[in-house]
């Protein structure tokens, strides 16, 4: 008599877990000798990789200095009152309860 703890869906997903992994492998592989046989594209392909990353990075800087600095202008325009009126501090001690 055979007791199984596992259901046949489990076994399933282990199988098809184990499939996508050795397909991976595969490709990984794969990639590994197209490198080793072309070199020089691959180190093209990463640089542009690279420097279009960059280019991005370097965008979303700009932006962000940009919107820091209308955002510091907005401030400047509008100074804020030094204290504000009709204000109450609720303050809660333990000991009134």
């Amino acid at each position: 008599m055979v007791f199984r703890y596992y259901s046949n869906a489990l076994s399933q997903a282990s199988r098809s877990v184990a499939s996508a992994i050795m397909i991976v492998g595969l490709l990984l592989i794969g990639f590994g000798v197209l490198i080793a046989a072309l070199p020089q594209f691959f180190a093209y392909l990463a640089a542009g990789v690279f420097f279009v990353a960059g280019l991005g990075c370097g965008i979303t800087a700009i932006k962000i200095f940009w919107a820091q600095s209308r955002i510091d202008r907005a401030a400047a325009q509008d100074e804020p009152p030094v204290c504000r009126e009709n204000v109450r501090i609720h303050t809660y001690h333990s000991d009134e309860l």
